[in-house]
């Protein structure tokens, strides 16, 4: 029997175009071993890596840098980076560099315009993770989705930030007709304790107004939960009268607001300049730390190059 072929849909079918997106994803498992955090587990399609665990304060907390080659993501991009901290390890993870959400693409023939990065962190009980990315770059124009899923138990502990940079305004760059959707989210045992998202457009005027952002070009967030170490409210309170007291000493008042929400401290900052956040930031890790997780803080060495 012959088929009859429709020559018009076949002609339609071959000049389609081709929809343009890259895929990557990245599961990391920890597990605390007789000699300490180990890296147990390892699977990954796409250009996101590490190389190896680094240990510069000892064999029980893992040290992880992020690696992806194309150093930003474009239109069609899907980062999903998981990582499972299993019971009583350790594990430090942060980037060698910035993170970069560029210009999305304006020819929709070639496929959608949307930039995603997704990273969500399981920690089991007893588990400690600190999780302190480099701050992430939006570039005008972009249309760009970022999340944040934190997944513990009572007995885990977790510090945390993410800091975000709008343009590039020193080279007359600003952020004007660009999209960018932050969403943070933390679960402890199951139950959702926190949920913050901004999404920014030209047309909420979230950017310029004085309920939103109003003008400043970086904004980021600080979140420390440890449901144990943290029961009492005088505890919390005294510890707050401490990280405070930093911020004031530093003259940041009106840079950073510390909030105390029912156990989970959020620490926010809005600015113009991602390395004050950082290096504020960094200060008040210093003081959590110890308390929290019983170390000094030791920056990781990657900051420094």
């Amino acid at each position: 029997m012959m088929s009859i072929i429709d020559e018009s849909t076949t002609a339609a079918t071959l000049k389609a175009p081709v929809k343009n997106h890259w895929l990557a994803h990245l599961f990391l498992q920890f597990s605390h071993t007789p000699v300490g955090t180990q890296l147990t587990r390892t699977q990954r399609k796409g250009p996101l890596s590490v190389q190896k665990a680094f240990y510069p304060e000892g064999r029980d907390c893992a040290h992880i840098y992020l690696l992806h080659p194309p150093a930003g993501i474009v239109s069609g991009d899907e980062l999903r980076i998981n990582a499972d901290v299993q019971q009583d390890a350790h594990l430090l993870f942060t980037t060698p560099g910035a993170g970069r959400f560029y210009r999305a693409r304006t020819n929709l023939e070639i496929g959608d315009t949307k930039q995603s990065q997704i990273t969500q962190l399981q920690l089991e009980a007893d588990a400690k993770c600190e999780n302190f990315p480099q701050e992430t770059i939006v570039y005008e124009g972009a249309d760009g989705f970022n999340t944040v899923d934190i997944k513990l138990t009572s007995s885990s502990v977790y510090l945390g930030w993410d800091i975000t940079c709008l343009g590039l305004p020193d080279s007359d760059e600003p952020f004007l007709n660009g999209k960018y959707c932050q969403l943070n989210r933390l679960y402890c045992d199951e139950i959702l304790i926190y949920h913050d998202r901004i999404a920014l457009s030209p047309a909420n005027q979230l950017l310029t107004h004085p309920a939103g952002l109003a003008c400043n070009s970086v904004f980021a967030t600080f979140l420390a939960y440890a449901p144990q170490k943290l029961k009492q409210p005088q505890q919390r309170a005294e510890l707050l009268a401490l990280l405070r007291d930093q911020v004031k000493q530093q003259d940041a008042q009106t840079l950073i607001s510390i909030s105390d929400i029912d156990g989970l401290l959020v620490i926010r900052y809005l600015g113009a300049q991602a390395q004050q956040c950082k290096q504020l930031f960094i200060s008040l890790w210093e003081i959590l730390r110890p308390l929290l997780i019983d170390k000094t803080a030791l920056q990781p060495r990657v900051w420094h190059t």
